[in-house]
């Protein structure tokens, strides 16, 4: 995983705009982080989109679906406005669920480099069979299971 971008106070570009355009695709450089508060502890961040929505890559059909993304933070955290914007893009973006629930978690740790990031896609039911899907990253080379 890539180092967390540098914040510096009062960065964050987003949170104070009113501006509510989503990005037409996805990126991880939509991502805006700021300073950990208390690195010395574990504890455990999770954001929860239970609205979540992308596209069928082949039949163009909407997606619908949740995005659960657990991280226990080192030196910095995801900003949640930058997060719902970033999450928001996919609305248009054709990909499969698998490919979404990875990526989402490629630009988050790669945005924070977390201790530990679990995402998880919880996929509505398409033709009777609804998919999960998990990823983790963990920074412990040795640890399988970031949780």
């Amino acid at each position: 995983m890539t180092k967390p971008r540098k914040s510096k106070p009062g960065s964050l570009t987003l949170l104070h705009q009113n501006d509510k355009n989503y990005p037409k695709k996805p990126s991880g450089d939509i991502l805006e982080v700021f300073p950990n508060r208390f690195p010395q502890r574990d504890y455990v961040i999770t954001f929860d989109c239970p609205e979540f929505t992308s596209v069928c890559p082949v039949t163009g059909q909407p997606d619908f679906g949740k995005i659960v993304i657990e991280y226990v933070p080192d030196a910095h955290c995801i900003e949640s406005k930058s997060l719902k914007l970033y999450l928001g893009a996919y609305r248009n973006q054709g990909a499969f669920a698998e490919q979404i629930v990875n990526q989402v978690l490629t630009d988050c740790a790669g945005a924070v480099a977390p201790r530990s990031m679990l995402v998880t896609g919880h996929f509505t039911a398409r033709g009777g069979i609804s998919i999960k899907v998990e990823a983790g990253y963990s920074s412990d080379e040795n640890d399988d299971i970031p949780f």
